[in-house]
């Protein structure tokens, strides 16, 4: 059985806005949203920026003991879900609920909610605990909470693959359509990682930019010979999966057609990329292959581009080594560069961004791109965004641990 699968809504929780409309004027204005940290004291931090997402505000059906008790990566889920399935026009009360699945990823849950707590139990003792520690940390909930508030009773899982978790929770979505198990898929991503343990964490690795501290805006560089690692952000991204039919019935506007999916594991290191790019080409290849879709064809990547020097040469390798010399003809940007690195959200964030790309024939840019490198010599839409007819797009994300998702959308006929 393989029954086309649609978008009919999409929402969105970012550094650059909240809502889809700031979050695309944001990216195709090459908007930075990556400032000083405001979440916590960063005093003996050598990175102390990040992507924030100041303007949001929880939904307003939170009350305030709700905000207690449910942390910020479960509110970012909620606000975003709420605008994708309003987008969506979707009614859980006139369908079969248990067709109507709910896949939402997240790289770390609640951070945040284990700093707390532990701090709790070292100060005042075990018997202090929140009563809301387990439901707060654990992973799954903010799928379990978005199905809850919407009725959502089929399929629901919480996909974690750390920066690839949004794509596969998509992907996963796109097979239980297109295989029958769901008509109807809430998925996406989520991540409220701003937090000194994930920012430690990931400064202990090396992976962040420290050059920037002064000068934000400019630390986020995927491509560019100067890069110096990617910048910690936090953000949601929902969107709704259909089946054709199901939708056509509905009489709702269907944004994009998901056609492909690909998945693959470098086998390799738990943090490095293969170098030369095997594995993630096999995932481009293979959402091609499902989308009758021929490397030779113009089309556009919103790349993984962390603004590593290990990620960006390999997925450089991995678009060549799939689309051969159509590899320097096509657009690729990394909307990275003003977001900063979303972890378990990205994959949705820029899905999303992908779809917007083919909606309104613009591609977003690649910003602080200025000094070319010579191991990345494509064209990633250097500052300003351009406008092309653009008709497929593939999303790649890529995360620690060598997990490799690429998702294919083309715009629907």
């Amino acid at each position: 059985m393989n029954r086309r699968v649609v978008v009919t809504g999409y929402g969105v929780v970012s550094p650059v806005g909240n809502g889809i409309d700031k979050y695309w004027h944001s990216l195709i204005a090459g908007k930075s949203g990556v400032s000083k940290i405001t979440q916590f004291d960063t005093t003996g931090f050598d990175s102390a920026i990040a992507g924030e997402a100041n303007d949001f505000v929880p939904p307003p059906y939170f009350t305030s003991k709700d905000l207690l008790r449910v942390p910020r990566f479960i509110q970012f889920a909620m606000r975003a879900s709420d605008e994708a399935i309003e987008m969506a026009k979707l009614n859980t009360e006139s369908m079969d609920p248990y067709r109507a699945g709910t896949v939402i990823g997240s790289g770390v849950g609640s951070l945040e909610t284990i700093e707390d707590e532990y701090m709790t139990l070292l100060e005042k003792g075990p018997r202090k605990l929140s009563p809301f520690l387990i439901p707060r940390i654990i992973t799954n909930e903010a799928a379990g909470h978005v199905a809850i508030h919407h009725k959502l009773k089929g399929p629901n899982f919480c996909t974690v693959t750390a920066c690839a978790s949004g794509a596969h929770a998509i992907g996963e979505s796109f097979w239980a359509i297109r295989c029958g198990r769901a008509d109807v898929m809430v998925c996406g991503g989520t991540e409220a990682s701003v937090v000194k343990t994930a920012t430690g964490g990931f400064i202990a690795i090396k992976a962040l930019c420290k050059k920037y501290n002064d000068n934000p805006q400019k630390a986020s560089r995927p491509f560019d010979l100067d890069r110096c690692g990617f910048i910690m952000a936090e953000g949601a991204g929902t969107i709704v999966l259909e089946e054709y039919e199901h939708a056509k019935k509905r009489g709702v506007p269907i944004l994009a057609e998901l056609a492909g999916y690909g998945a693959t594991c470098d086998a390799h290191h738990v943090t490095a990329p293969d170098p030369e790019g095997t594995p993630a080409s096999k995932a481009i290849e293979t959402a091609l292959g499902m989308g009758g879709v021929s490397k030779d064809d113009y089309l556009y990547i919103n790349a993984h581009g962390t603004s590593t020097k290990l990620n960006d040469k390999m997925e450089t390798n991995a678009i060549k080594l799939a689309l051969g010399k159509n590899a320097y003809k096509i657009n690729i940007s990394s909307t990275k560069s003003m977001t900063g690195h979303t972890i378990g959200a990205a994959g949705a964030i820029e899905f999303i961004a992908a779809c917007l790309a083919i909606r309104n024939k613009v591609i977003p840019p690649t910003i602080n791109y200025e000094t070319p490198d010579p191991d990345c010599d494509l064209n990633y839409t250097p500052n300003k965004a351009v406008e092309r007819d653009v008709k497929v797009a593939l999303s790649n994300s890529l995360g620690f641990g060598g997990h490799n998702a690429t998702l294919l959308i083309r715009e629907f006929k």
